[in-house]
This record gives C-alpha cells, sequence and structure tokens, in this order.
C-alpha cells in the first residue's frame, strides 16, 4: 500500500502502546483478522495458520500437505523459488547449485508453463494440457518407483522464474493429477495475493472459479514490510494435522500488533480502491510497455496480469536469444535515472515490475520514459559495435564505442568469472547522490 503508509503506522503504533504478547494469550486482533482473510477466499478455506515470513508459511504448508496422506514427496516447478529454509531450498530449484546441489529422492521437477521460452510455446494447439500431462508424467513415474506425492506446490503466478503467467487450464488439470493420487495441491501466494493482478484478490482466482487451491500461503505484502504471513486450508487438512499430536504454536504469529497491521492494510486496499488501481494502472503500463517493444528490437515480450509485469529482453527476436548482460545494464542505467528495477529469470533476462500498488499512471510514465531512454542508448551503442566488428575470422579485439555499457563482453555476454548473484546485488561503485524526495520502485 506504499511505503510508511499512515494509516498502517498509525494501527501498529496504537497496537504498541497498549500491549503486544505472544499468540498463546487470547486477543482480538487475530480472530478479526482471521474473518477477514478467510472472507477473501473461497469457502472451503477457512483454517489459518499464522507465521511471520513466507518461507515459514511454506515449510508449514509443505507440513500439513505430508501429513494428511502420510506422503512425502512434493512436484514442484523449474526455476520456483519458495523461501530460504532448508526444507524449502529442497524443492526450489531456484536456488539448485550447479554441480554441488543433488536432487532429493522425493523432489520431482516440473516444466514451467513457460509459454514464451518453454517447451510448449504460444503456438502449440493446447499448451495447458501439454504442461500439465508433464506432472501427470512425473506422478506415474514417481509412483512406478514406489513414491507417493503429498503435494504440487507452485506460485499462482512464477515470480523468480521470470514472471511467468501459466496458460487458462493449466492448474485445474495438474489439481486433477495430483489429487488422484492422494496429494495436494499448495498455491503459493507470498509474492502475488493480496489484489495485485487487479480483478481479483488472489491470483489464482484469475485462473478460474473451478480451480481452489486445498493450502494457500501468504506473506510479503500481508504486512506492509511488517514480518507478517499465514496458511490457509481447509477444515479437513487442518483437522488431520493437529490428529497427529504435535501441536502448533508460532510465538510471534499473528500478535496484537501484527494482526493490527494487516487489519489496517485490508482496510487500505478497500478503502483506496487499490485493486481497482492495480487493473488500470497496470493496462496502462502494459499498453505504453507494448509501444516500446514495437519500437525497440531488445524487448521479446512483455506478459503481466495487473501490477505484474515482466519484460523479457533478447538479443534475437526469433531466436529468442536472453540478453543477460544488457538486462543488468539496463537496471543499473535506470538506478541512475532514479527507478529501481531487478532481473530475475533463469537467464537473469526479465525486467521485473511489481511496484507498491499505489503506483500512478504518472509513475508508470515517468519509468517508462526512463526505460525509452536507456533503451535507445543500449541500442545505438550494440548497432555501433556491431558495425565495428571486422569481418569473419580476423582475430582482433574491438574497442568498445564509449556509449556501450561496461558490463558487456565483446560477445555481449556476462562475464564467467563473475556471479549472477553477485553480480545482480551488487552495489555501483559510483558516489551515491541525495535520494530524490520520490522514490519510484
Amino acid at each position: 500500500v506504499g511505503h510508511c503508509h499512515p494509516e498502517v503506522v498509525k494501527a501498529a503504533l496504537k497496537q504498541m502502546e497498549v500491549l503486544n504478547t505472544n499468540s498463546r494469550f487470547l486477543h482480538d486482533n487475530i480472530v478479526e483478522y482471521a474473518k477477514r482473510l478467510a472472507a477473501t477466499l473461497p469457502e472451503q478455506l477457512s483454517v489459518c495458520y499464522f507465521t511471520n515470513s513466507g518461507s515459514e508459511a511454506n515449510d508449514l504448508a509443505l507440513r500439513l500437505a505430508r501429513q494428511f496422506r502420510g506422503h512425502p514427496d512434493v512436484v514442484t516447478l523449474e526455476h520456483a523459488y519458495h523461501g530460504h529454509l532448508s526444507s524449502l531450498i529442497e524443492i526450489s530449484p531456484y536456488k539448485f547449485r550447479k554441480g554441488k546441489d543433488v536432487k532429493k529422492e522425493f523432489v520431482h521437477v516440473a516444466p514451467a508453463p513457460d509459454i514464451y521460452r518453454g517447451k510448449y510455446r504460444e503456438n502449440h494447439a493446447d499448451p495447458a494440457s501439454a504442461y500439465a500431462d508433464e506432472v501427470k508424467k512425473i506422478i506415474e513415474e514417481a509412483q512406478n518407483r514406489g513414491r507417493k506425492i503429498a503435494a504440487f506446490i507452485a506460485e499462482s503466478m512464477q515470480s523468480c522464474g521470470g514472471q511467468i503467467i501459466p496458460p487458462a487450464g493449466y492448474f485445474q488439470k495438474v489439481a486433477e493429477y495430483v489429487r488422484g493420487v492422494g496429494g495436494v495441491v499448495i498455491a503459493d501466494e507470498v509474492q502475488v495475493g493480496f489484489g495485485r493482478v487487479g480483478k481479483h484478490f488472489w491470483s489464482f482466482q484469475m485462473h478460474g472459479k473451478d480451480f481452489v487451491p486445498d493450502i494457500v500461503t501468504m506473506g510479503k505484502p500481508m504486512g506492509n514490510g511488517h514480518p507478517m504471513a499465514c496458511v490457509v486450508t481447509t477444515k479437513e487438512i487442518a483437522e488431520a494435522f493437529s490428529s497427529s499430536g504435535m501441536e502448533y504454536f508460532n510465538t510471534y504469529g499473528g500478535n496484537p500488533v501484527s494482526s493490527a497491521v494487516g487489519l489496517a492494510v485490508l482496510d487500505v486496499i478497500e478503502n483506496e480502491d487499490l485493486q481497482g488501481n492495480a487493473t488500470r494502472v497496470g493496462t496502462y503500463l502494459t499498453e505504453l510497455l507494448n509501444r516500446q517493444k514495437a519500437k525497440h528490437t531488445l524487448i521479446g515480450d512483455v506478459r503481466g496480469v495487473g501490477l505484474f509485469v515482466g519484460i523479457d529482453l533478447v538479443k534475437d527476436r526469433q531466436k529468442r536469444t536472453p540478453a543477460t548482460a544488457e538486462a543488468q545494464h539496463v537496471i543499473y542505467k535506470m538506478k541512475e535515472n532514479r527507478v529501481l528495477l531487478s532481473a530475475d529469470g533463469p537467464h537473469r533476462n526479465v525486467l521485473k515490475i511489481k511496484p507498491p500498488m499505489c503506483f500512478t499512471e504518472e509513475d508508470a510514465k515517468f519509468m517508462v520514459d526512463q526505460l525509452d531512454g536507456v533503451l535507445t542508448v543500449l541500442e545505438e551503442a550494440i548497432g555501433a559495435q556491431t558495425e565495428s566488428v571486422v569481418p569473419e575470422n580476423t582475430p582482433c579485439r574491438t574497442k568498445m564505442p564509449k556509449e556501450a555499457p561496461s558490463e558487456l563482453l565483446s560477445d555481449g555476454t556476462p562475464d564467467p568469472k563473475e556471479n549472477p548473484g553477485q553480480k545482480r546485488n551488487r552495489l555501483c561503485a559510483d558516489k551515491p547522490s541525495l535520494l530524490s524526495k520520490r522514490l519510484k520502485t
């Protein structure tokens, strides 16, 4: 709802002045918040377990799923990220280190349902069924080896994997296959929930009323930066969990202050029509970006819903070659222009746009204007570099033009000596200038 929203700050301060205690003691706030939260979800999702982070929430979701039928195995997606705990790193291919991490026997990785860069693309007759059948095949192969599936877990829209929007009908078919062998479906809404898609409060809802997950996890925006997260599930799954005899207790999950903050965030989303704003501004932003796509050959794809948008940068539109180094250059130059972006996806070439939901059309126009300027200079530099290259097979090191990004090597690829994570997160060496009064993220 925006940095330091006065209503959220006021709610936190007011409750902190009265009482904050661990959640073993009864307090009205947690009950009121659970009611408000459940009202946004399908009726069968009615039992809330409060935690302090999305990682805690996803870890608990796995425990719920495994206890439900006594099955151990998990199906996850390529490039998925579900949190930093050991139990979640195991099911997060995004974090697998090449040559160092061995996939556990109970983890099964399905292709990401990416219709732009994946196995089945937009020209496929039925990509939803094709990708879902990949999950079905994995389940069958696992069963043939005597494995039992506890859960399929996926973000309703894949974030770290490159802003991937699954094709319509995908989740329905996957749910059918997973439930058919006694497993449950976990929808990870940690990054994409709370109205970000605009027309729906939860991203899984945009896939249709006939798709309802068995477990939903949420976090990041829940407390507007305050550490607050939750797992919501059905009574049947909750009862199976409690019957194990292991009591669930989380010292500060759903404490009075966190619950007061959460209630204030829900109020602001409703009172300021931030869902409507996500739809209006998101539509406008996507239109502006598609105009840039028509202008800049570096933009291969613009995809997204509401205020969840990805720009896939490519060196060649036909081959869809990831423009990794160019994407890094863009985010550094955008930061110099007072716009904070980051690049993600398996090739680190997708610009992620997930601003606060109070983002305005004016903000969108400013951001796209800056992006236009950066891409124009970059493409001119790349063009100049291409023109200056000597005939084929002549051993020579071409001098880079002044405008060319320092991050690019002569072949336009990132320096192999540099760790992509370090490259992505490093600070610019330039002395930082004073922050402008308004920071556009």
